[in-house]
């Protein structure tokens, strides 16, 4: 039993060691990217129909780092301001899949080819399903609706307050968001490893399509964040699961689950919201597919078991303490301000 927890405590240190500085500066950015990407400046390029505004929907969903439902107020809000059906989806399916901290933490875990590959899938199906919108629903003969005037404490401030509010979001606001579904993904993937014989999904699900729709079967129900759902994936990926099946674990995890597609129904329809699901489970498994095709003709040591750059030992394991701390830090917050 004490040898069963030692190996659970260390796999849990080692992944959160490994991950933890890219994570800690991808926090970093995205308090950056708060400051410098207001609410208004989003809905003013989000508006009417057509191409355009579903391309830089989708653009600007990637290195947001917000997850399925806390996408779900952001989007609803741009819709609300004017933002079409199309954009307003190809925003709610592209942002969640990833952001810049899941980019810099993908590198980190799975390697550049996924880093890379992750978030141009999440780009090119946000435009897929924001033209797929736009296709299948008529214009409102009103037109989209009038643009209302931006109140949120986002929206202006002084320059000092700004800094303020992006140091607040890095270290506090999205640490919040995600530091339980980030602990919980650390420990499932410790215990991946402990207890999952190696090779295991390799001789049980095979490396084909079939693997892709188990990994779809438990990805578009359940609640799964893009950063936290990434040491999940290098787990699974260590016992034998392909990195195509792995990858639409982490396009449909993170994308869909109950809250949002209920919320899409109500607010935009129900063509809309099964739009929305078909878009990301076809998708899913396009990219998945493609990917493993690039992973047979390439070096299999770039994607998975990879270790990034290699930093010093005493680097990563004082990250790793920083980046405990944040997160309890802030979920401690949490459980004081929800009393």
């Amino acid at each position: 039993m004490r040898e069963f927890v030692v190996s659970i405590l260390t796999d849990f240190w080692g992944t959160a060691a490994e991950m933890s500085p890219y994570l800690l500066f991808g926090f970093l950015v995205a308090g950056i990217l708060s400051m410098l990407v207001s609410q208004r400046l989003v809905e003013k390029h989000l508006g009417g129909r057509g191409i355009w505004p579903v391309l830089k929907a989708s653009l600007l969903g990637v290195p947001l780092p917000l997850c399925s439902c806390g996408v779900i107020p952001v989007s609803m809000s741009l819709h609300k301001h004017g933002a079409g059906k199309g954009s307003t989806v190809a925003f709610l399916i592209s942002t969640p899949q990833t952001g810049v901290d899941s980019i810099l933490v993908t590198y980190s875990l799975l390697g550049p080819v996924f880093a890379i590959f992750r978030p141009v899938a999440a780009f090119v199906s946000g435009i897929i399903g924001g033209v797929l919108i736009d296709l299948f629903n008529p214009a409102p003969k009103d037109g989209q609706p009038a643009s209302q005037k931006c109140t949120d404490e986002c929206c202006g401030g002084a320059e000092n307050r700004k800094i303020a509010r992006g140091l607040k979001f890095a270290f506090v606001t999205l640490p919040r968001d995600i530091g339980g579904a980030m602990l919980a993904g650390l420990v499932i993937a410790a215990f991946i490893s402990v207890l999952v014989p190696r090779d295991y999904f390799a001789e049980e699900l095979g490396t084909g399509i079939f693997a892709m729709l188990v990994m779809m079967a438990f990805g578009i129900p359940m609640y799964v964040c893009a950063t936290a759902s990434i040491p999940i994936a290098a787990a699974l990926m260590m016992k034998g699961l392909t990195p195509g099946a792995a990858l639409v674990f982490l396009m449909t995890g993170p994308a869909t689950n109950a809250a949002t597609f209920a919320t899409i129904w109500k607010i935009m329809g129900r063509a809309t919201a099964l739009i929305y699901l078909v878009t990301i489970a076809g998708c899913s498994l396009l990219s998945g597919i493609l990917l493993d095709y690039i992973v047979a003709g390439i070096k299999s040591e770039t994607v998975g078991h990879y270790h990034g750059w290699m930093l010093p030992t005493p680097v990563k394991n004082i990250s790793a303490v920083v980046l405990l701390a944040v997160l309890v830090f802030a979920l401690l917050t949490k459980k004081k301000q929800a009393k």
